[in-house]
């Protein structure tokens, strides 16, 4: 009696495309607790200072304290957007989180080995950060709308769904957010410490383009303006804040133009990470 075998069927490779990458990078990114904390974080941060913000604007109408004009005239999407500048931070920290985690860990070797190229990899995490950062904004940005309601109702104003400067400034803010996390993701693929990445972002953002832009010197004057949140901060500023703060004898910027800036700084810094990673050691 002889036995025979069928030939084993062997299992079909399936190739690396850039759909499976963001697919795995999709998974990666929300299994990770610092993602949930972080996104919490900006959600909290944006709806408690528009909160704030349409309080303190409330009591200063209602005072007899002189306050500046400008605040009590300030676009009403500007104090639904209020707490972009401190929820920039966090983004900032989730973007260098996203590629200096996986140096940490030594994951990063394993989705090297999944996915030799390395630079769609880089790219798909690169996506994904940004994809998540702008829903999650987006989010905030409508939850920072809704507490602001009973103050705009006291204030006698609302905001404008049909105005363009009033999209600007709400869909803007998620769009900022999201572009400045994926610039803080480039920063921490080239120098692959979280720390040091954070220090090198946050410093940019808190301290060098603060300084810069109060040095009263011809060479300061020229270049403030291009620096990243300098430049894509203007995305998120209303009519007045952007006459009040535009310097006569340095290059004004509109609000795209400014955004152009923040995008060029990210592809310059996204296409050095993607050449340094991949001619280096993981």
């Amino acid at each position: 009696m002889t036995t025979t075998f069928a030939p084993a069927t062997p299992n079909p490779v399936r190739p690396v495309s850039f759909g499976r990458v963001l697919g795995s990078e999709w998974i990666k990114l929300r299994t990770v607790r610092a993602t949930v904390w972080t996104l919490s974080i900006t959600v909290l941060v944006m709806a408690g200072l528009a909160a704030l913000t349409g309080w303190s604007t409330v009591l200063m109408r209602e005072s007899d304290i002189e306050v500046d004009a400008i605040l009590l005239d300030m676009h009403p999407a500007s104090i639904v957007n209020g707490g972009w500048f401190f929820a920039q931070l966090v983004v900032i920290i989730l973007g260098v989180l996203t590629v200096t985690g996986e140096y940490a860990t030594g994951m990063i070797r394993s989705t090297f080995a999944a996915v030799p190229r390395r630079s769609p990899a880089l790219l798909g995490k690169a996506a994904v950060l940004f994809a998540t950062v702008f829903a999650t904004s987006a989010v905030a940005v409508a939850l920072s709308w809704l507490v602001s309601l009973p103050f705009l109702g006291q204030l006698d104003i609302s905001v404008d769904l049909a105005s363009a400067e009033t999209w600007r400034l709400l869909g803007g803010t998620a769009l900022y957010l999201a572009t400045m996390s994926v610039l803080a993701f480039a920063v921490g693929a080239l120098v692959r410490h979280s720390a040091g990445a954070i220090a090198i972002v946050i410093g940019l953002v808190l301290v060098i383009e603060t300084v810069l832009a109060s040095i009263p010197l011809r060479i300061f004057e020229l270049v403030s303006p291009f620096l990243p949140s300098s430049a894509g901060g203007r995305l998120l500023m209303d009519e007045v804040s952007l006459s009040f703060v535009s310097n006569p004898d340095a290059p004004v910027l509109t609000p795209w133009q400014g955004y152009a800036v923040l995008v060029g700084w990210v592809v310059l810094l996204l296409g050095s990470a993607l050449l340094v990673t991949r001619r280096r050691d993981a």
